[in-house]
């Protein structure tokens, strides 16, 4: 358990290089920072400025090239297979394609969030025991879901899925909760909802919550704090109401091209941002089995 105002990840140099020789990318140079208990970050950048490798080494699913630091106390760098397993059963993680099995109701998507806290397989959801189901159902009624407990996963709208997958990564009962892109295949409004969720989830629980995004607007009335990624480096890291417009001009602008941003202060998020794109980086994605490692 952490303790207000301790620090719940800590970079420090953190390089990855993907491939070897001339053809090498470099997806992440020297990215250090901190995130402390309870802040709610936003990641933004350009499709390609490395965010979901970040996320992705914060988890414990990536090798760094060189650089590190601790996530929840524990070294990325000296931590060996087993106290990583360790560290991702601590970590939520709902990535931008839901990951859920279709066929099985949301009940039982919700209760696999607990499986890394439990021995054998589960097949059907009375092989899960009962105070499971129970802090199972409890997700579906934080999430305004509880009505669709024993729908299957399928029937749902994508906003609600997304939602299911909020629910099931809580069940981890998480010190740090990651978001890779989570709303970036919903609606405006379905992202909405999923956006003040996470920020009520975050708010109310004392959580830490980072989350990569490509949505401007949805990132400055969610977070507390911008951290800006470009061609793998931290560019910008400033509080929300500290972002400026020339601020998302280092972030969403090519060197070789002008464009022209509103005359206000304000960040106009389609302006600004219309050079994001919905997916990332990653030369290696995450898997269903990733997906599912707890």
């Amino acid at each position: 358990m952490t303790e207000a105002g301790e620090t719940v990840v800590r970079l420090e140099g953190l390089t990855k290089r993907f491939g070897e020789g001339d053809t090498s990318i470099l997806a992440l140079d020297d990215v250090s920072f901190e995130v402390r208990r309870g802040e709610i970050v936003a990641l933004l950048g350009l499709s390609g400025s490395g965010k979901s490798t970040l996320l992705q080494h914060i988890d414990g699913l990536q090798t760094a090239t060189s650089g590190g630091g601790t996530v929840l106390g524990t070294d990325l760098a000296a931590a060996g297979p087993a106290e990583l397993r360790r560290l991702r059963r601590r970590i939520g993680f709902v990535f931008q394609q839901f990951h859920l099995v279709g066929r099985l109701t949301v009940l039982e998507n919700v209760c696999q969030g607990a499986l890394g806290s439990l021995r054998g397989p589960r097949l059907g959801l009375f092989t899960y025991p009962k105070a499971v189901r129970e802090r199972a159902l409890e997700g579906l009624e934080r999430v305004g879901l509880a009505d669709w407990a024993f729908q299957r996963a399928d029937t749902l709208s994508g906003g609600q899925q997304q939602r299911v997958a909020v629910a099931r990564a809580l069940m981890q009962e998480p010190g740090l909760l990651l978001a890779d892109e989570p709303v970036a295949s919903l609606d405006p409004e379905s992202s909405g909802q999923v956006m003040r969720l996470l920020k009520d989830i975050g708010q109310q629980r004392g959580l830490t919550v980072l989350c990569s995004l490509h949505q401007v607007d949805l990132a400055l009335s969610w977070a507390d704090r911008i951290v800006g990624l470009r061609a793998g480096r931290v560019v910008l890291d400033v509080p929300t109401h500290g972002l400026g417009r020339d601020d998302i001009m280092r972030l969403y602008t090519d060197l070789e091209e002008e464009v022209v941003l509103p005359a206000s202060d304000a960040v106009d998020a389609d302006a600004a941002g219309a050079k994001a794109s919905d997916g990332d980086e990653a030369p290696t994605g995450v898997s269903l089995e990733e997906a599912g490692r707890r």
